[in-house]
């Protein structure tokens, strides 16, 4: 489908839709909660939200996995 080069790019685009996808609805509930306009409310906010939410995750997916890799401890790693 897509070369391998763009696997960055695409990873971002798609966790960022689920994210901003969820967060979206569940702030605009609990801001706003239950009316007649909710959908409609919440994929605005949605749009607003995942145009902001794919550039921020593109840039710190890097910054989190090596954040990630401090954190973990090597497989076989004793510690001692």
């Amino acid at each position: 489908m897509f070369p391998a080069k763009f696997q960055a790019v695409i990873f971002a685009f798609i966790m960022s839709g689920f994210m901003a996808f969820l967060m979206s609805g569940i702030l605009t509930f609990i801001n706003l909660g239950w009316f007649s306009g909710f959908v409609v409310a919440w994929l605005n906010a949605y749009l607003y939200a995942h145009a902001c939410a794919f550039p921020l995750v593109f840039v710190f997916a890097p910054l989190s996995r090596r954040l990630t890799a401090r954190l973990i401890k090597a497989p076989g790693f004793s510690g001692n």
